[in-house]
């Protein structure tokens, strides 16, 4: 089983058993940013695949500038969850100067255990708000205090496909749920499954949130995400019963290849094969499709919003981020800094647009991303309110039940299912908080 940072006071202890001597204080990691950049920079990365060689490509760039620096990076094993791996390396007695993280739970279990620092002076001293917009400081925040540096983002909200399948179907991108719906026939009558949904880990519940989010909104979703409304809600209910509607209508293989699909599974059958329609992942698909694929994004491949409901919610969207953390064992605080900086530059930005990836910094020109960017750009920032991905939000126990009962409503889409689904994820957010 994989060790969790349970109680508080165990997270403190282990903290400090781990790094007794070794830890920085806030004042100190910013003090030491007018020091020469040099030396080993120690970090947790999980990326893998083309986010790894971007990675990869970042650091090599930052080197040049910077010679005297070599990076280290330590890789967690996880056969699930990410964070699972990372908690093993923290609590292995690993000592690290930045984590790379995408889960704003995650990041309050890691403050709660006293293993990241605040970055607020620091962003004062080298003017980070000149090139990220105070909506990306409250993201990385916790209560008036930041804690991160985002360095990416994308559009969950997007589903993607293949140009090629949907003329081989003879259908257009959908707008309206009606008209998303009523394609499966043209689809399934071309041999192609109409959505490939991967439920053996996480990715299924990217269409339960986007359907919540189109069923009752940002707002809700976030009083949600804090249980300040119960799972037993009825938006919940409804955006279940809709999720019903898209699996009764044919949309997908048997509940048995779903369960035993992952995320890459279903990119390789959407962009790759062209045997299914549709998924919806995030943007780091479109880094797959290009340095993997060979695809041309806006030619071989776009992508299009979910499906309008005419709720009043259709103009909204799902976005993740990843940021960067200062964990509290850094032992080379300037070049952490320095490297976080860098990040935030056009440079590191046109890097990340040659792997198909937006950078939210002000020194980038929208102009250096591919068409399928721009668009999830343009989705993001127009906007009327923006969610972040509902899961990432969830504290450890409460995401593993509410994953496991999606899946479940994947087997059975029957209304006795879902109404046994709520209340046992409602049973389990009421234990978590």
């Amino acid at each position: 089983m994989t060790p969790k940072l349970t109680s508080r006071v165990g997270r403190r202890s282990i903290l400090g058993a781990l790094a007794a001597g070794t830890i920085l204080s806030p004042l100190g990691f910013t003090a030491a940013q007018a020091q020469d950049v040099s030396g080993e920079l120690v970090m947790i990365n999980w990326l893998a695949g083309s986010q790894a060689e971007m990675m990869e490509a970042l650091q090599a760039d930052f080197i040049e500038k910077n010679p005297e620096v070599t990076f280290r990076n330590i890789v967690p094993t996880s056969s699930g969850d990410t964070r699972g791996g990372i908690r093993t390396v923290l609590l292995g007695g690993e000592q690290a100067d930045l984590l790379i993280n995408t889960w704003p739970a995650f990041r309050q279990e890691l403050l709660e255990a006293g293993m990241i620092l605040p970055v607020d002076e620091a962003w004062e001293e080298n003017n980070w708000s000149d090139l990220l917009a105070d909506s990306w400081k409250e993201l990385s925040s916790i209560d008036g205090v930041n804690y991160g540096v985002t360095y990416t983002f994308g559009d969950r909200s997007a589903i993607w496909y293949n140009t090629g399948t949907l003329e081989k179907a003879g259908i257009t991108p959908p707008e309206t749920w009606e008209d998303f719906i009523a394609g499966f026939d043209d689809l399934n009558a071309a041999g192609i499954t109409p959505i490939s949904v991967p439920a053996k880990i996480w990715a299924h519940a990217e269409w339960f949130e986007s359907t919540l989010l189109r069923v009752a909104g940002a707002d809700f979703m976030t009083q949600l995400a804090k249980h300040e409304v119960p799972w037993t809600s009825p938006e919940v209910v409804t955006a279940f019963e809709k999720m019903a509607e898209m699996l009764n209508a044919d949309c997908c293989t048997d509940a048995n290849t779903m369960l035993a699909s992952v995320w890459t599974d279903s990119a390789d059958t959407t962009l790759k094969t062209g045997e299914s329609g549709y998924m919806l992942i995030g943007m780091w698909l479109n880094t797959r499709a290009k340095a993997e694929y060979g695809l041309e994004p806006g030619t071989d491949f776009d992508i299009v919003q979910f499906p309008a409901f005419g709720l009043g919610h259709d103009d909204q969207s799902m976005v993740d981020a990843k940021e960067f953390n200062v964990l509290a064992t850094v032992q080379n605080p300037e070049a952490a800094n320095a490297f976080m900086g860098y990040m935030l530059t056009a440079d590191a930005a046109q890097i990340m647009a040659d792997y198909g990836l937006a950078s939210p910094s002000s020194a980038v020109d929208p102009s250096i991303y591919d068409p399928v960017v721009q668009r999830a750009v343009s989705e993001v920032t127009q906007a009327s309110k923006v969610q972040f991905v509902l899961g990432d939000l969830l504290p450890g126990d409460l995401v593993h039940e509410y994953r496991i009962q999606i899946q479940k409503f994947l087997q059975d889409p029957s209304d006795e299912t879902i109404a046994a689904a709520v209340q046992k994820i409602e049973d389990v957010a009421n234990a978590s908080y």
